[in-house]
């Protein structure tokens, strides 16, 4: 298992786009993928959990991976974060 925190750096935070992107992302990732906010866990996999999440601008997120190719997943999701969901 893998832990990095991260921070939203996009203006808009985590809105419809940004969560088909980062599901997108994922998705063919062959390990579970979690996001928790506030001690809240949701399925990185399923747009109605990253989109209900409500996260918001500078809001700081525990990015989790497990599984078979947990690393490569973890990467793509911090490059994710990194780029401010390509936004800004």
């Amino acid at each position: 298992m893998i832990e990095k925190m991260a921070v939203i750096k996009n203006r808009a935070g985590i809105h419809a786009r940004p969560s088909a992107l980062l599901v997108q992302t994922v998705k063919d990732f062959d390990c579970s993928v979690y996001i928790e906010k506030d001690g809240d866990r949701i399925n990185g996999k399923s747009i109605m959990g990253v989109l209900t999440m409500g996260a918001s601008y500078g809001t700081e997120l525990k990015l989790i991976t497990e599984g078979k190719d947990e690393e490569k997943a973890m990467e793509a999701l911090v490059k994710l974060f990194e780029s401010g969901f390509e936004e800004d």
